[in-house]
């Protein structure tokens, strides 16, 4: 049974470096605890949002000794994506640098508190949403992961929604949406829009996980990733490694490829960089499936497309007081 990098083709992206801190990747989700050992040499910004200065570590702060479920999700997300490559497992793109946005405040419960190892996807009010896009879209933002989901799959518009991903489809911000854990047929405004990238939970096996929310968008313009018990970041005195399932998972290997392909070819286009990510070898796409992830191949159909490769630009990091 391959390993989550393995599986995707990340495992070989990944060989090639860590991303570069000019390829800024937005994560709207809970607080993060920044002072995790593993996060230590991250490239870490907060926008403080709703959720309070520093990423809800004012009244309620986000600590790596705490247990709160929005803490633990933002955590345990971010941690996918920029914890040291010497974690178990290695962060995806440690290199790159990481807008926070926190969406939902320390203390507020994102599902069921003690069960994150359950498929858990947090609900957001759309207009929380559209205003965190907005501003992570301004602030710089290359990349935009979405680890957060509506409460069920809707055919109703939500204009501002609607709005804040045509901003981001405007500025070229690449964004990868969780696709849901309903397990139902239907799509969102999340899902539905032209630009984003939807991202189903595919199991250890290599198949589509029952619990993830399925649909023509999704299908034709979504991606597979892990999602069945994803080991990563988690927080408490001990510790220990968290382990979650859902398409909040699965969202974040996704992400963390555009970021990579985006610092290994910094001048393409970010439409071809989308582009390459969703070519499948399989023709047009007639199910309510998308595909798994292919990262490698991503990278291939850029460097066979023209796209100049940045020599020794998408580095591993090699900063003696980083830990990383």
């Amino acid at each position: 049974m391959a390993e989550p990098l393995e599986q995707t083709g990340l495992a070989r992206l990944m060989a090639r470096g860590a991303g570069r801190p000019e390829i800024v990747m937005a994560v709207v989700d809970g607080p993060v605890a920044l002072g995790h050992p593993e996060l230590a040499g991250a490239h870490l910004r907060v926008l403080p949002g709703d959720a309070g200065d520093q990423g809800g570590q004012g009244d309620n702060p986000c600590r790596p000794t705490g247990d709160d479920a929005s803490c633990r999700h933002g955590t345990y997300v971010v941690g996918l994506l920029g914890a040291c490559r010497t974690s178990r497992p290695p962060g995806i793109c440690p290199g790159c640098t990481f807008l926070l946005r926190p969406i939902f405040a320390a203390g507020r419960g994102t599902g069921r508190p003690a069960a994150l190892a359950l498929p858990v996807t947090p609900a957001a009010r759309p207009e929380d949403l559209a205003a965190a896009i907005v501003e992570c879209v301004d602030a710089g933002a290359r990349v935009l992961n979405l680890s957060v989901a509506p409460d069920r799959p809707s055919s109703t518009d939500h204009r501002g929604l609607e709005w804040a991903l045509d901003h981001a489809a405007n500025r070229g911000v690449i964004t990868i949406v969780a696709a849901g854990n309903q397990g139902a047929v239907g799509t969102s405004v999340l899902t539905r829009h032209p630009w984003t990238v939807p991202v189903v939970a595919y199991d250890r096996r290599g198949r589509p996980m029952n619990l993830s929310n399925l649909g023509g968008s999704i299908g034709a313009r979504g991606l597979g990733a892990p999602g069945e018990g994803v080991v990563g970041l988690g927080l408490g005195v001990d510790g220990r490694p968290l382990a979650v399932t859902g398409t909040s998972a699965a969202a974040p290997f996704v992400a963390g490829a555009v970021a990579l392909l985006l610092s290994a070819f910094p001048a393409a286009p970010p439409a071809d960089v989308r582009s390459a990510l969703l070519l499948t070898a399989v023709g047009p796409r007639r199910t309510v499936v998308p595909p798994f992830l292919d990262a490698w191949a991503a990278y291939t159909a850029l460097a066979r497309s023209g796209n100049a490769l940045l020599p020794h630009g998408n580095r591993p990091l090699k900063n003696p007081e980083s830990p990383c």
